[in-house]
């Protein structure tokens, strides 16, 4: 039996929807559905039991027999804004909260793999290196990755990168996201907008060597992203990785890209950027796979131009969402 958090939520029901389609459907859910509408994401989907999350929490402090004898716990619940100011929620949500699950794990001998962020990386002048060693030099640009990167911390300091696994996500991006309202993909943000005015409007730069709309991420399709979660919790793999494609695009590449698969020509306006967010923007990423591809495999993944034709043909258009009874 697997407990999946934040199994309603965008990457965590994605993997539920994966490990359908393998046949594996003895999954209890963990979430915090609130009041948007992230609970269509569980429609489709099949698993034997859901819990909101401050019920689970109280069962983890009671090691509750229903979820001791799990064979892993896949911890992809957060708060994943990158614009949340209230410290002490991020604190208790995505570091006390994460240590209350390990801890549980620990003590009753339960493999965890759980969502760290590229978010910890900060701007890049450490690089975008998957290295445990050195994460202790790592400075996040926002709360949130310094949320995530105090967990990280906490679980080296207790040795436990033997026994769990962190995924580094970068820009993961794929159908079942539409709750997360700004903090949603520019595909899917830019779908509604393009479909609204015709046109798309992108930050500026403002650093000399990045011209208008040049910026770069890495991006990854979330089918891509589900496969390499399963082959890491399939073999129980451990340590720090990095989910992502290692091949950055710039925003003009994936807005072009986005025009195409809607049929309409491309229309970009560059727009000036928010103060607040000048000093915590990041202009390039690019995740390190070498340790991914020597530990796991060496993944295939989804041309963007595939990926982004597929999420707005199949998904964005029609309004579906993932669903294991239809064809991948």
């Amino acid at each position: 039996m697997y407990i999946v958090t934040g199994g309603a939520g965008f990457i965590g029901s994605a993997f539920v929807w994966y490990l359908n389609t393998l046949g594996i459907n003895d999954i209890i859910i963990v979430d915090n559905l609130g009041t948007n509408e992230k609970w269509k994401n569980l429609v489709p989907l099949s698993f034997n039991d859901y819990f909101e999350k401050d019920s689970f929490r109280e069962m983890l402090i009671k090691n509750d027999h229903i979820i001791k004898n799990a064979e892993a716990i896949i911890h992809l619940g957060a708060c994943s804004s990158t614009t949340e100011t209230d410290a002490s929620y991020l604190i208790d949500n995505n570091f006390q909260f994460s240590k209350d699950i390990a801890n549980f794990a620990i003590n009753n001998n339960t493999y965890m793999l759980y969502a760290s962020s590229a978010a910890t990386y900060g701007s890049g002048d450490m690089g975008y290196i998957d290295d445990e060693n050195n994460i202790h030099k790592l400075k996040p640009l926002n709360m949130y990755g310094y949320s995530k990167q105090i967990f990280d911390l906490w679980c080296r300091k207790n040795k436990l990168f033997s026994k769990f696994a962190a995924l580094k996500f970068t820009n993961v991006f794929g159908p079942n996201e539409w709750h997360k309202g700004d903090m949603r993909s520019l595909i899917c943000k830019a779908f509604d907008q393009i479909s609204d005015t015709g046109k798309l409007k992108l930050f500026k730069s403002y650093l000399p060597q990045y011209k208008d709309g040049e910026q770069m991420r890495d991006f990854l399709y979330i089918k891509d992203a589900v496969m390499m979660i399963n082959h890491i919790l399939s073999n129980k793999i451990t340590g720090i990785f990095n989910i992502g494609s290692g091949k950055p695009e710039t925003w003009n590449y994936l807005a072009n890209a986005i025009f195409k698969a809607m049929d309409l020509p491309p229309i970009i306006q560059y727009i000036d950027m928010p103060e607040h967010l000048k000093d915590k923007y990041q202009y390039y990423t690019k995740a390190d796979m070498n340790k991914f591809n020597k530990n796991c495999f060496e993944m295939e993944y989804t041309p963007l131009n595939n990926a982004i034709s597929d999420y707005v043909k199949n998904y964005l258009m029609t309004n579906n969402r993932l669903d294991p009874l239809k064809t991948l």
